[in-house]
């Protein structure tokens, strides 16, 4: 058996209030019905019956799409629905991530603990940055908490916006820039916000698990290091103070999925730097021309062929998943 721990659904029953808003995101997510459409999902899951899913909702967030008074309960009629099709489906899906609306933290706290204690999903889902704010504010502090006290992780899945041009002389960003890398930029910098802010410090048993295998950090690992370190460059003042431990083992702390379309060499990369345990199978499914199957067979191949021992790839394909999410054995 095999967890993707990162796939994306509409939940159907809102699907058609979704696409009715007039937001750019959403109205291209209609091109991949394997999204909403239960009947298509499920043809294309049949040709990976080994692959169980954990459903988190894509697009713009609650508070981008409605009001304040009405987002808390658009988050609990999503929240409800990923529960029932969890129930419904389990030979499909493993887990569902609740959505929650982050404008009113009290809210916030009070649907977590019914997605979790009632609902039985899995976490909770941030679209970073958190309707534009970084992930280290503290009003965030009582959430990060929560999910300890809970011992579930946080899924995060990055966010940006043609809106954000890539220089300052125009006025959106060309050639889907602002997706292609801003959304790898977008993750980097808020593990970086949360490791020197002290975040990971204060809540040493918080659970991250972060979209495209921990995005530029693996790669640079030494350059973080040597940055901090080295670099005759660094500000006067202390980045590092308050950290008791060396600051890239804080980067170490993170979970990560393997979506990176392939890319063995790539997974090896972040193997060596996370190791074994914090990197989890995760496809970024259905976003392909064929419902999910493409992108589903790209993560298992990659895997696959991962110079690891097969006890190593048996954690990150399901023990992994199992052990963080805290499914049934």
């Amino acid at each position: 058996m095999k967890i993707d721990v990162f796939t994306h659904l509409v939940p159907p029953k809102v699907a058609d209030f979704m696409f009715r808003k007039d937001i750019r995101l959403l109205e291209r997510l209609r091109n991949f019905p394997g999204l909403y459409d239960l009947s298509v999902r499920f043809r294309g899951m049949a040709k990976n019956p080994d692959v169980l899913q954990v459903l988190t909702v894509p697009g713009a967030s609650v508070d981008d799409m409605v009001g304040p008074q009405e987002a808390p309960d658009l988050a609990r009629r999503m929240n409800d629905e990923l529960a029932e099709l969890v129930f419904h489906y389990p030979d499909r899906f493993a887990a569902g991530v609740a959505v929650l609306s982050f404008r009113d933290i009290d809210t916030t706290l009070t649907e977590i603990d019914r997605a979790i204690n009632d609902l039985k999903l899995r976490g909770i889902l941030f679209r970073i940055p958190v309707n534009g704010k970084p992930v280290d504010r503290p009003e965030f502090m009582p959430i990060y908490e929560k999910m300890c006290q809970h011992n579930l992780p946080i899924w995060w899945h990055p966010a940006s916006s043609p809106k954000k041009a890539d220089y300052a002389d125009e006025t959106e960003s060309k050639y889907m820039i602002w997706h292609l890398w801003g959304l790898i930029y977008e993750t980097t910098i808020s593990m970086t916000r949360l490791v020197f802010s002290g975040v990971l410090e204060k809540y040493p048993k918080l659970k991250i698990i972060t979209h495209h295998c921990g995005a530029m950090t693996s790669f640079f690992s030494e350059r973080i290091v040597s940055h901090y370190d080295q670099s005759e460059m660094r500000e006067k003042m202390d980045i590092k103070a308050g950290l008791t431990e060396p600051h890239i083992d804080y980067f170490r702390r993170f979970y990560n999925d393997t979506a990176l379309f392939g890319n063995t060499p790539a997974l090896m990369c972040a193997h060596s730097f996370f190791g074994t345990d914090h990197i989890l199978f995760g496809s970024d499914s259905p976003f392909d021309t064929q419902c999910g199957e493409w992108s589903t067979n790209r993560a298992v191949e990659a895997i696959q062929q991962m110079a690891i021992p097969d006890a190593d790839k048996k954690k990150i394909f399901e023990d992994n998943a199992r052990r963080l999410l805290r499914l049934a054995v």
